[in-house]
């Protein structure tokens, strides 16, 4: 399967158009993630059957709770660590105030999407192998109660992306890829968009840096793991992604490269990539809730 390849939303027509639309409508974030973007240019009827299958999952408020624990675990774990998080107002970072709207906005976004992707990844990875998911299901009323409507509901704004990497933080960017375990020039999402906005991201990953290599952020790690494992365990829907479902739909040829993918993308840097999300939406304020 060639990764490099993605179909952007612009360029979706019929069904996949409208399949972006619900992921962002689910997800209630203004962002087709590469995953979903990688898998629809690949893996097009596989990817429509298997949101199909894993949707259900992210509208309950068994899932709501989820998300707002995701958030808590890890700031609260950072707190308790190194105190409170470091935080930039506008007059700190240099930027217009259009520009430090756009920065708080495009990193609302992935706060939002940080356990909806955490789970993703985890139900789709057991899933697929054919391991455990749903198999301690909680009798209580939010397990299948519908998500709350107000909740993370137009928070975020577009991400846009830096093509390049500006010379004055090519060494703060090479610090943020040893950190992840990032090799060559990839680089997550969050800092291609941080890298448009270079006075906020170089004083910021100078004053997070410490924190995130501290056993606060570890914590971190594992309590959000912890969280989205347990969440997986209880969901009340099981998948139907094991092989021999896959060849029932028709989309059994895709299913060694769906494996390898969402393993891929259910270990390694995205241990730590996702859990820091929150960690930079404090920073300008942009975290949502905590509690429901």
């Amino acid at each position: 399967m060639d990764t490099s390849r993605q179909l952007y939303e612009l360029a979706a027509t019929g069904w996949r158009r409208g399949l972006y639309d619900d992921v962002q409508r689910t997800f209630r974030a203004p962002i087709v993630n590469w995953i979903f973007r990688t898998a629809v240019a690949n893996l097009p009827e596989f990817t429509r059957y298997a949101w199909g299958q894993v949707k259900p999952l992210f509208e309950t408020r068994g899932f709501a709770e989820l998300t707002v624990a995701y958030r808590d675990g890890v700031l609260s774990a950072m707190e308790a660590e190194g105190g409170a998080l470091p935080t930039f107002r506008k007059p700190a970072t240099g930027l217009s105030p259009a520009e430090y709207a756009q920065l708080r906005g495009q990193v609302a976004t992935f706060d939002v999407v940080a356990p909806r992707l955490a789970v993703l990844f985890e139900t789709m990875d057991r899933a697929l192998h054919g391991e455990p998911v749903g198999t301690d299901v909680a009798d209580e009323r939010a397990t299948t109660a519908p998500f709350p409507d107000h909740l993370d509901r137009g928070r975020g704004l577009a991400p846009t992306m830096a093509d390049d990497v500006p010379a004055d933080v090519a060494e703060t960017v090479g610090a943020v890829r040893a950190f992840h375990g990032f090799e060559g020039e990839d680089l997550p999402s969050i800092y291609r968009c941080l890298l448009q906005w270079p006075g906020y991201l170089e004083p910021a990953w100078d004053a997070l840096e410490p924190r995130f290599e501290g056993a606060g952020f570890e914590a971190a790690c594992d309590r959000s793991a912890d969280l989205v494992e347990s969440f997986v365990d209880g969901v009340p829907y099981r998948p139907a992604l094991g092989q021999d479902a896959l060849d029932a739909a028709g989309v059994g040829d895709a299913g060694e490269d769906a494996r390898e993918l969402f393993r891929s993308f259910d270990s390694g840097p995205v241990e730590t990539v996702l859990p820091a999300l929150p960690v930079w939406a404090a920073t300008v304020g942009a975290e949502g809730e905590r509690a429901l």
